[in-house]
């Protein structure tokens, strides 16, 4: 086949290089895209374009060089910035470009973005992920997206760059945010739970290693207890989801059920746990450190270097 006959892959940017946009961003690039960058810091978007990117100097002047833009900021307010501020991207992108949306929202809010979108122009995914930063550097994670199959039609094969799975839940905005705020209840209620757990076990005086032996493989044990308390038994609280992003996703998933009139009593719980946490000066560390408002535990110590 010539290349005339190769279809031509859009041209993507990725707004936002934390712990997961940078994976992202690399994960595209090792698919065989161009890919352009743009985040607030400007010596993080720099080092990308080192490795082989582009980068630019604001979302518009980013928007304007791509047919798919992928947003992987932290909340609603920040996409709002990225596509509505001065030099915001939605007045850059060209008539049928897709913008896809990472992050973790009201799925109402998300509902609404698309028709703002469609008003201009513009396609729309919403596509928040799943998985942590090894698996967005990997190529590997979860995305749960909905949106118009036009906008697949575009970005497609972007998000398939991106991840392992891609789930496509529906026609229109909404359904996949709403299946990433039922994810984030059972996470962080899976958190809690497991922190409850672990720190009733040591009170009681069992050693944390043997504890976290026989749990990991008991019928109690879940993915959440043995990926975070694993990180307690190293006595190492550095933030890879850090107690804050549950103070803001179980707020949103309370938000969110609240016009349904739909009780969340666990849902409830955790979040609470988080705020005492973050209330506490724990709010920029590990989730995992939630453990650390139940009082009298002798919780392991880092090693030594």
């Amino acid at each position: 086949m010539n290349d005339q006959d190769e279809p031509t892959r859009p041209r993507v940017g990725v707004v936002g290089l934390g712990a997961m946009g940078l994976g992202m961003a690399r994960s595209l690039r090792t698919g065989g895209y161009d890919v352009a960058v743009h985040d607030l810091r400007a010596e993080v978007a720099a080092d990308f374009a080192r490795e082989g990117g582009t980068a630019y100097g604001s979302p518009g002047e980013l928007a304007s060089a791509v047919d798919v833009l992928v947003g992987v900021v932290v909340n609603a307010a920040q996409v709002e910035a990225v596509l509505f501020d001065e030099d915001g991207a939605a007045g850059r992108l060209r008539s049928g470009a897709v913008f896809v949306m990472c992050s973790t929202v009201d799925p109402a809010w998300s509902a609404a973005l698309e028709q703002r979108l469609t008003e201009q122009g513009l396609l729309y995914l919403d596509a928040p992920v799943s998985g942590g930063a090894a698996r967005a550097a990997a190529g590997e994670l979860t995305m749960m997206t909905s949106g118009s199959a036009a906008a697949y039609a575009l970005a497609g094969p972007v998000l398939d760059a991106m991840s392992a799975t891609v789930y496509r839940l529906g026609g229109s905005a909404g359904l996949g945010s709403q299946v990433k705020v039922v994810n984030q209840l059972l996470a962080g209620v899976h958190i809690a739970a497991a922190a409850e757990a672990m720190a009733l076990g040591i009170r009681a005086g069992v050693p944390a290693e043997a504890l976290y032996e026989v749990i990991t493989h008991s019928a109690g044990n879940s993915w959440m207890f043995e990926n975070r308390m694993a990180h307690v038994l190293a006595g190492d609280y550095t933030p890879l989801s850090a107690v804050d992003i549950f103070v803001k996703d179980l707020g949103l998933v309370l938000d969110s059920a609240r016009p349904q009139r739909f009780p969340l009593p666990l849902a409830s719980t955790a979040h609470q746990m988080f705020l005492q946490a973050s209330a506490s000066g724990l709010g920029a560390e590990d989730d995992s450190a939630v453990i650390k408002i139940f009082p009298g535990i002798d919780l392991p110590k880092p090693a030594e270097a």
